[in-house]
């Protein structure tokens, strides 16, 4: 399924208003049923949708891992993940259960640090993974010159995970979070480690996206963007270094200080 779509619109420029064709982001619900039962309704980008369905269980604690996953299968015309699972978190599923995530971003929680989010994140992250600034400005650029559909259409997220010399795993979508679930899911379907990883993130840190780079392990947090109070808080309390405004040849240290080195 195509992740864009082009439409005529009118455009205003220089002066002059004219017919042209807008490239836009195409938004897919896809709704999750775990073991014949509906979960949830997640607003996505049509692409990489068993990663998303993957991250979105592990992450919401709904599974523990891909152990408890037998089969996924995506049923793109209609729009439909089927997950047979072998073992399932009733209380996360319960409290979860037939929610419809828009791709505005954000659950709409009276508080963001539930007992669910609680039991699933590590009190104190302790990576030993370093960045020197070079190697950050050198991971934003790369990590900017695989963000086309961001560029051609403005509408999308994009996510990724690093090493120090590596952007390893690139997604975006519509929905913040999904980028996030994606990137989570690729990695616990090829074994692929996260605790020696960072994150690198198009858009602002809020303390959702904080919570959910916590969930998944990584201990650091690239951004262009600013992190909110809130998530700066979260950060400090869980030693996950966030690192924002990563523009040109300076950025901001918001906590975890002692693992970015001065040169």
């Amino acid at each position: 399924m195509e992740t864009t779509a082009g439409l005529g619109i009118r455009r205003f420029k220089e002066g002059h208003m004219f017919d042209d064709v807008a490239l836009v982001a195409v938004e897919y619900p896809l709704t999750i049923y775990v073991n014949e039962e509906e979960l949830v309704t997640i607003v996505c980008t049509p692409e990489y949708a068993e990663d998303l369905v993957i991250g979105f269980l592990t992450s919401e604690g709904i599974v523990r891992g891909m152990a408890d996953i037998d089969r996924v299968e995506i049923i793109e015309a209609t729009g439909h993940a089927k997950v047979t699972a072998n073992f399932v978190n009733k209380f996360n599923a319960k409290y979860r259960a037939k929610r419809y995530i828009t791709s505005c971003c954000g659950k709409s929680r009276e508080n963001f640090y539930f007992q669910s989010d609680a039991s699933l994140v590590e009190t104190r992250n302790e990576t030993d993974l370093v960045f020197r600034p070079a190697e950050i400005f050198d991971l934003m650029s790369r990590f900017e010159a695989d963000s086309d559909t961001f560029r051609k259409t403005g509408g999308v997220h994009n996510a990724a995970l690093c090493s120090r010399d590596e952007v390893i795993c690139v997604r975006m979508d519509i929905g913040r979070h999904n980028a996030l679930d994606k990137i989570y899911g690729h990695c616990l379907k090829s074994e692929i480690p996260m605790t020696d990883k960072a994150i690198i993130f198009s858009g602002r840190i809020s303390s959702e996206i904080l919570v959910k780079t916590a969930k998944i392990g990584c201990g650091i947090i690239l951004s262009r963007s600013a992190p909110t109070e809130l998530a700066i808080e979260m950060a400090r309390e869980l030693n996950i270094t966030a690192v924002g405004f990563i523009r040109g040849d300076g950025f901001s240290v918001y906590s975890g200080q002692h693992r970015i080195l001065e040169n």
